[in-house]
């Protein structure tokens, strides 16, 4: 087809005028841009802690270089506004003066504030913003944790938010309240990204963002075979296995699991992890990695983390209360549990 591009376009020119010459030209224009010409385009980068991936089918490389320039700009725009490590993010200073004053917020903050609320309320309060009150206590990075008269002070501040989402003004009714967007963020901005291609005209790709994975449409005709990771690998090579892989197509799929940032105590030999439960301030026990799918990221990210929060029945039956989106829970023992509209392999 490359020969119809350059030796025979001059050919059309000079003895098929008029008509005859604009059908070839389109023809042509079809010929080069038709999806036998496409291919596959990824990116990948360090954004929001995390490493965020796009992959993308398109026939043109610089148009797809743009598009997944797109998709960059779009997570960092994301991670700038709602990251509680830029002292610049809107959530920052949020952070810094809703004790103070109510804060009015973004149409788009207001809008992750109700997914909150929305996702607190029906998972009885083991999903909460407000988790950050004791979460910015650990260092997973060194290893350090909260003693328990500190974590007791500052966890009397989970929970102390009020919301007005008539007038989009949020207030901290205790001087400690911190609130953290981690289980929300990254659901949010693959979501965002895959909207933002799909408007673009792509058809069939993906985006990523550390657990959260967002489909666009299928895979040329086959499902997306997502594998969820194997929580507990015996070896280097195991690190990179599935325990289960699953056909999807045009979903969200996200994974909260123990794993992902953790120490050991060197006290008491036991792992803590960064997904805490609100009610105790300390790391959630029982189940090492939960998977929720569904058709949209914003919501498969904080259900995911409410899930493991509450622990296998409780989750499991939330979930099913969810038309439209489905669970697999691994355990601390290894057994792996569906919800209800799954059937195990």
């Amino acid at each position: 087809m490359a020969a119809i591009g350059t030796e025979r376009r001059p050919f059309i020119g000079r003895f098929w005028p008029g008509k005859w010459k604009a059908v070839w030209l389109t023809l042509w224009l079809l010929l080069a841009t038709s999806p036998s010409h496409a291919q596959w385009h990824e990116q990948n980068w360090s954004i929001m802690g995390t490493t965020v991936g796009a992959r993308i089918w398109w026939p043109n490389a610089k148009e797809a270089e743009h598009l997944l320039g797109l998709v960059r700009q779009e997570m960092e725009r994301i991670n700038a506004t709602y990251s509680p490590y830029l002292e610049t993010s809107e959530l920052s200073q949020i952070n810094r003066l809703a004790a103070q004053q109510p804060q009015t917020l973004s149409a788009e903050f207001a809008e992750l504030i109700d997914k909150a609320l929305w996702v607190n309320t029906i998972s009885q309060g083991a999903f909460d913003i407000t988790y950050a009150s004791v979460g910015h206590l650990y260092d997973y990075r060194t290893g350090s944790a909260p003693n328990n008269q500190t974590l007791k002070q500052n966890l009397s501040a989970v929970g102390k938010l009020q919301w007005q989402p008539k007038t989009q003004q949020l207030s901290f009714n205790h001087a400690n309240v911190k609130i953290d967007l981690g289980g929300l963020a990254k659901g949010f901005a693959v979501e965002k990204a895959v909207a933002l291609l799909h408007q673009h005209g792509v058809q069939h790709g993906s985006v990523n963002a550390g657990g959260d994975t967002r489909l666009l449409g299928d895979n040329l005709g086959k499902p997306w075979l997502i594998g969820i990771k194997n929580p507990r690998p015996q070896s280097a090579d195991e690190q990179w296995q599935s325990v289960i892989k699953l056909p999807l197509t045009n979903e969200a799929i996200s994974t909260s699991g123990d794993y992902e940032r953790y120490f050991i105590d060197s006290h008491s030999g036991q792992r803590i992890h960064h997904i805490l439960n609100p009610k105790t301030g300390k790391s959630s026990k029982g189940i090492i990695s939960a998977t929720v799918i569904g058709p949209s990221g914003s919501n498969t990210d904080p259900l995911s983390t409410a899930v493991f929060v509450m622990g296998v029945d409780a989750g499991l039956a939330m979930i099913n209360q969810v038309p439209g989106y489905e669970a697999i829970v691994i355990t601390s023992e290894g057994q792996v549990h569906y919800s209800a509209g799954l059937t195990p392999p």
